[in-house]
């Protein structure tokens, strides 16, 4: 049925509260701890947001191994209550760990890709004169292309990470990051990694423009409030 599309909403919610909200709101202090600003080279831009990424997916973990199984499951999903409950009980706490290299080895090169593409993207624009001041546009153009870019670093992660959650109890099917991806190859080819890429850039596109649009907006209405009110 229609209520399909969303399988595990409350796991995504979940996992979006810790998640995107850390990976997001640290990589500014990052940025700031490292002195790197928007005219820094690519480089140092992609590994402050690779490493609020990975603490962002670390924290999120629990939630993402949850959230990764309601969707997967057949026919009507579970509580989330009962779904934490029957991963604890099969796996033990080390369960909501589940795929944690591959989760974080992806959370970095999403985050890193995603922030340092953003910021690039947004200081083009204004160095060669396409947008001429700060506001909606530039923010729009900049969350779009990096919405891009993201998809094409992300995507292999993206079905690692997936295969290794869904392992069941007691399998050996995957031992481990290098295990899983070597044999998607092996089965698939090279190009298997990248299988869905057109969805997964479809899921991207709007939520990486929401969420930096967003994001942005909010970042100016907190430094306007803290303006008036000193």
């Amino acid at each position: 049925g229609l209520k399909a599309f969303w399988k595990g909403i409350q796991a995504a919610w979940m996992r979006e509260s810790t998640y995107t909200s850390i990976r997001l709101g640290l990589y500014d202090p990052i940025k700031h701890f490292f002195g790197v600003t928007g005219s820094s080279p690519f480089i140092l831009k992609f590994m402050c947001g690779s490493l609020a990424g990975a603490l962002g997916s670390t924290v999120g973990n629990p939630f993402d191994v949850v959230k990764t199984r309601l969707m997967a499951s057949e026919g009507k999903s579970p509580p989330i209550s009962q779904a934490f409950s029957e991963v604890y009980s099969a796996f033990g706490f080390g369960g909501f760990y589940k795929g944690l290299q591959a989760n974080i080895m992806r959370a970095m090169v999403l985050n890193g890709t995603k922030m340092s593409c953003y910021d690039q993207i947004k200081h083009s624009l204004f160095k060669y004169g396409i947008v001429k001041k700060k506001g909606l546009w530039s923010e729009t153009l900049s969350a779009f292309g990096a919405g891009f870019f993201m998809t094409c670093t992300v995507a292999p992660f993206d079905k690692i990470r997936t295969r290794l959650m869904n392992q069941p109890a007691g399998s050996k099917m995957y031992n481990g990051f290098l295990d899983c991806a070597l044999k998607i190859i092996k089965v698939e080819g090279v190009r298997g990694l990248w299988a869905g890429f057109v969805p997964i850039w479809a899921r991207f596109a709007p939520t990486t423009t929401f969420q930096l649009v967003i994001f942005s907006q909010l970042k100016i209405l907190l430094d306007l409030k803290g303006e008036g009110s000193g």
